[in-house]
């Protein structure tokens, strides 16, 4: 096991008849052959007793399902793609891989399949001589807890070294994750006032407005925790709390975002509080008994130099008032003589979907002849946010070429598990709470200073998102 430089010159996915494939992994392949990034075969692997015309019929569904079809771009994909069919168990299927491979010394090796699967695919890939001079690139969750994150850590690097294994979580693939680094570090004037000593309190807010959709099997063994915030709001805490890296390469980046999770405690379980909207129990595949999170409040602490005793606030749900998610920092109060009740706090607002701003508030004089105050925002950019399809073509071309920036390191997803898995494993008490509403009552024990700031989204956004 080698470090790899390399571009990938062929991309082998697993699961090329399945649900992620059909809905993000065929756009965002014709997007790459469009733009020019995929020139290698696309060699795609499943158990469906298909044949190559019948994956050429469902990339065409795809693409006319989600994003449309360009002629030009689908003809070359098309023409790139290659198909081997059978059972994963068998290593009669992977020898017909590595013949398909051809004179392919580097490929990359996309696994979008269930975790369970993972070390079974992996063994294969390593007897079968397709894991020499390889990448794998992995599909979240990576584990359920942190022995299944360690276990499953262990089984890849039994055939691939940790420079070849790309986690793939298409949250890090989005321009607006991205742009939280650029807005810090590109702009001299945050740092004037990004620490301790200005800022009172972060929260971070992923509002969805929707249920599980018909995923209830899948989201009953898994819950808010595990689906968005140890890993999407985690990294999206990682890019707000990190320090400047001193180089601009990934593992310094990556360096860097580690340290943020050594910084922070494991979870107490008087810091959070987990809810389930009302009626998710009689979603298909849902246990009528549930105790799985659909909403989840929580209050963590970032014990470094630059974040000591300034709380961090992280609240995600389903069924929430609005599909929204923001960064509302708040900043201490100026020393004036205007009493403090009459004074509001300054504040920093990132908005992050469905359209990106960046917004300052602040205390002006109010219109009118008597000497009064109100608040308002200076809003910096707003503009629309870039889709899924966008994140995954950015992040398979990024894996293919090896820049792994935009990927999570074996010790970041181990010491983000650390962080919440004790609180897990006890199992807090599940409140219950009505759709459209913020959640349970009992998310005011988990309640920022000055309280949640609650996302409002605008008619014209709504008006384009439903187109």
């Amino acid at each position: 096991m080698t470090h790899l430089s390399s571009p990938s010159d062929a991309l082998v996915f697993f699961g090329a008849t399945g649900d992620l494939a059909h809905k993000k992994i065929f756009p965002a392949l014709q997007a790459m052959v469009k733009q020019g990034q995929l020139k290698v075969p696309v060699i795609g692997v499943a158990k469906a007793g298909w044949n190559l015309e019948q994956l050429r019929a469902r990339a065409h569904d795809s693409l006319e399902k989600y994003g449309g079809v360009d002629p030009v771009a689908f003809e070359k994909l098309i023409g790139l793609l290659r198909y081997v069919d059978g059972d994963y168990q068998d290593a009669a299927t992977f020898v017909a891989l590595r013949k398909e491979l051809k004179d392919s010394r580097h490929p990359a090796h996309y696994l979008a399949i269930p975790p369970a699967l993972f070390e079974t695919v992996v063994e294969q890939l390593a007897q079968s001589n397709c894991a020499r001079g390889a990448r794998v690139i992995v599909e979240k969750p990576f584990g359920h807890d942190l022995a299944s994150a360690r276990d499953l850590n262990r089984v890849l690097l039994t055939a691939f070294d940790e420079t070849a294994i790309f986690r793939i979580d298409h949250y890090l693939g989005k321009r607006p994750v991205n742009n939280l680094v650029v807005f810090r570090f590109y702009n001299a004037f945050v740092e004037a006032f990004w620490n301790r000593n200005y800022i009172d309190s972060v929260q971070i807010t992923m509002a969805e407005d929707f249920g599980v959709q018909g995923r209830g099997g899948f989201y009953d063994q898994t819950g808010a925790i595990r689906d968005v915030i140890q890993n999407h709001l985690f990294q999206v805490l990682s890019n707000l709390a990190m320090e400047p890296p001193v180089r601009n390469d990934s593992e310094s980046v990556r360096d860097e975002k580690v340290k943020v999770l050594k910084a922070i405690p494991s979870i107490a379980v008087e810091d959070l509080v987990r809810g389930q909207f009302r009626g998710y129990r009689d979603e298909p595949g849902v246990a009528k008994d549930s105790q799985i999170e659909t909403f989840a409040a929580l209050k963590l602490a970032v014990d470094s130099w630059r974040w000591k005793g300034v709380p961090f606030y992280i609240r995600a749900g389903k069924c929430l008032p609005v599909t929204c998610t923001e960064i509302m920092a708040r900043l201490r109060k100026p020393p004036t003589l205007i009493p403090d009740s009459v004074l509001k706090e300054n504040h920093l607002r990132l908005r992050l979907s469905p359209e990106i701003t960046i917004a300052m508030g602040m205390m002006s004089l109010a219109p009118g002849e008597a000497v009064s105050l109100q608040t308002g925002e200076m809003v910096a950019s707003r503009f629309p946010c870039a889709d899924e399809t966008d994140a995954y073509e950015r992040l398979l071309g990024a894996a293919m070429e090896g820049e792994s920036t935009m990927f999570a390191r074996e010790d970041y997803v181990e010491e983000a598990w650390r962080i919440v898995d004790p609180v897990l494993k006890k199992s807090p008490p599940i409140f219950r709470y009505d759709s459209k509403t913020w959640g349970p009552a009992e998310v005011e024990r988990v309640t920022p200073p000055g309280g949640w700031s609650n996302p409002t989204v605008s008619p014209e956004v709504t008006a384009v998102k439903a187109a």
